[in-house]
């Protein structure tokens, strides 16, 4: 089962690659609406989630159970500063750190997977459910950036887990 869930991972980040490249400079920058991410920051979340759910992962896989802090996703953004940075950028260090990601998934132990993971005062939830609902957290904010119709629904949202 780790292997589909690296595929996926993979497949999602390959798949949305040429989506995200074609959005301009400028486009990137323009926010949803007031009070909403411009795709930089919105895509700058997405690796912000991967730097901690890169943690989760690991200690999932290698401990009896993981047990760890939410974050605070609006202040994680507004101190990285992604809206002043370069778009290219941005989907460069996202596609490069979810490659890894996708890499690291591949060697977890199937028997790892059942591990049960605590993210903040949530209910616990198993590794396997972390990671799959890691990329369906991707593709929501992905569809959201670039303004699509149909925006992915992910199970983490219903329950509270900070992804």
């Amino acid at each position: 089962m780790a292997h589909e869930l690296a595929i996926l991972l993979a497949g999602t980040v390959d798949h949305e690659l040429t989506n995200l490249r074609t959005l301009t400079e400028e486009g990137a920058s323009i926010a949803r609406g007031v009070g909403k991410w411009c795709p930089k920051e919105e895509l700058g979340h997405l690796i912000d989630s991967a730097a901690n759910n890169h943690i989760r992962f690991v200690r999932g896989a290698i401990e009896a159970e993981f047990r760890g802090p939410g974050y605070r996703q609006d202040d994680w953004v507004r101190l990285h500063g992604y809206s002043s940075m370069r778009w290219e950028l941005i989907v460069n260090i996202w596609f490069h750190y979810n490659l890894l990601l996708a890499d690291l998934v591949d060697r977890i132990p199937a028997d790892r997977l059942g591990t049960m993971c605590f993210i903040g005062a949530d209910p616990g939830v198993t590794l396997e459910f972390v990671i799959q609902d890691y990329v369906l957290h991707m593709q929501h904010h992905i569809d959201q950036l670039l303004r699509r119709q149909i925006i992915t629904q992910y199970p983490g949202a219903a329950i509270g887990t900070a992804l």
